[in-house]
């Protein structure tokens, strides 16, 4: 096989799996590079919501988001919040994302290109679990958004209007009926959306290593080790340098995550890459939970049974990559938790609950980067998907994939190409 045939995924999250599966029905021979067991607790695949929503159509910045600045730096606990100690560095991509969502046509423009990676996602997902040989880990059973009363919903207007018109369908869900489909759930909820095409996945890191296992079985290489940049001669790629070695390559995608900034610089594209510190908490064996994915409009989290028990997560915090994890963040997510099912106790064994944080890459505008490195069109950015990287994993791989193998791709490319920040 050529040199040209020789791909290198770099990274093992739920998008470099993604690109590993499909590279290998394009005929590539494939080589993963990630320094940890795919799917383990230190991949922000591991610890995500849980839900394939095709309805995750907003950006995170919206316009007026500005004026709460400085709420996001007084109030350590809030739903976002911006550290001190890190915001001279944040700044100039915080102001990124603001500019990105400070007009409604900014957002839709945002929503319809996210709309075109996560639409018919829990249907990929699920063929991909099934030839995984995981397909009880995906379920298509909907996405429930729970409100306190309609008027609730009407202040989101701005929200469901971009997904309105972004293509996203939704059934309201009256007080009686939220009753009936969530006999657990707090009285204080009285009114739903139902968006019919969601889904969700009952454990994403299973699910990631099913994947990676699915890739290895068909012939790809993993690498244990920790890539840290590239050997490029005559603007071709030869291989990818890690701590253990080099790797010989022809191709090469970078999907490492939040840590994919390094490795962009070394591959000439210097992109405003930053991690979104995200929680979650999990109570095992709970006295109560949703009979569906739901999300409370007073929470802004999801709330999901999984393998593991019930999955409360959530929370943006930004604070860079090293600094120690705040646990009262995840306490809060708790918190709202046994709130919002009353059937909870209010004290649970402390070996009942388990927490974790983790790193969302985002991009400012809330987009991922999809397209080719600077230094050589034989290095491909696949990464900075924020928070629909596990929704939008198997249509952003068959992206990657066309475009470094040449062939016609099944959605634009235009919205995600790094150069859009030079």
């Amino acid at each position: 096989m050529s040199a040209d045939n020789q791909l290198v995924v770099i990274g093992g999250g739920v998008v470099g799996a993604c690109v590993a599966i499909h590279a290998q029905r394009a005929g590539f021979e494939v080589t993963m590079i990630e320094p940890a067991a795919p799917g383990g607790e230190q991949a922000a695949s591991y610890g995500n919501g849980c839900w394939l929503s095709p309805s995750s159509t907003v950006p995170p910045a919206v316009p007026g988001l500005w004026k709460k600045v400085p709420k996001f730096l007084s109030d350590p606990l809030g739903p976002l919040a911006i550290r001190w100690s890190y915001f001279p560095k944040v700044w100039p991509w915080l102001l990124q994302y603001l500019r990105a969502g400070s007009t409604e046509e900014k957002v839709l423009k945002t929503g319809h290109a996210l709309r075109a990676l996560v639409a018919g996602a829990p249907a990929l997902h699920a063929a991909l679990a099934e030839e995984a040989g995981v397909g009880h880990l995906i379920e298509r059973r909907g996405l429930l958004y729970i409100f306190p009363d309609r008027a609730a919903f009407e202040a989101e207007a701005l929200a469901w209007r971009v997904r309105a018109q972004t293509g996203v369908r939704w059934i309201e869900i009256s007080e009686d009926e939220l009753r009936q489909r969530e006999p657990d759930l707090d009285r204080r909820y009285t009114f739903g959306i139902l968006v019919e095409e969601g889904g969700h996945c009952r454990d994403p890191g299973a699910y990631v290593a099913a994947l990676v296992a699915l890739a290895e079985a068909n012939g790809m290489r993993r690498v244990t080790a920790r890539a840290s940049g590239f050997r490029v001669e005559g603007r071709r790629l030869k291989a990818v340098h890690t701590d253990q070695g080099e790797v010989p390559a022809g191709r090469a995608v970078i999907a490492a995550g939040a840590y994919s900034k390094a490795l962009a610089r070394e591959a000439g594209d210097d992109l405003p890459l930053e991690t979104e510190r995200g929680y979650h908490a999990v109570i095992a064996h709970p006295e109560a939970a949703p009979k569906m994915p739901l999300m409370p409009s007073d929470g802004k989290m999801s709330i999901t049974m999984t393998e593991q028990g019930l999955r409360v997560a959530g929370q943006v915090e930004i604070a860079g990559l090293a600094a120690a994890p705040n646990w009262k963040r995840a306490d809060i997510l708790r918190d709202h938790l046994l709130r919002s099912f009353p059937g909870l106790p209010r004290e649970i064994a402390s070996e009942r609950i388990k927490v974790w944080m983790g790193h969302r890459p985002s991009m400012p505008d809330g987009l991922p980067c999809i397209g080719p490195a600077s230094q050589t069109t034989d290095i491909l950015h696949c990464f900075g998907h924020g928070h629909v990287g596990l929704v939008a994993a198997p249509r952003s791989a068959e992206l990657a994939v066309a475009l470094i193998a040449g062939t016609r791709a099944p959605i634009s490319a235009e919205p995600y190409s790094p150069r859009r920040f030079y």
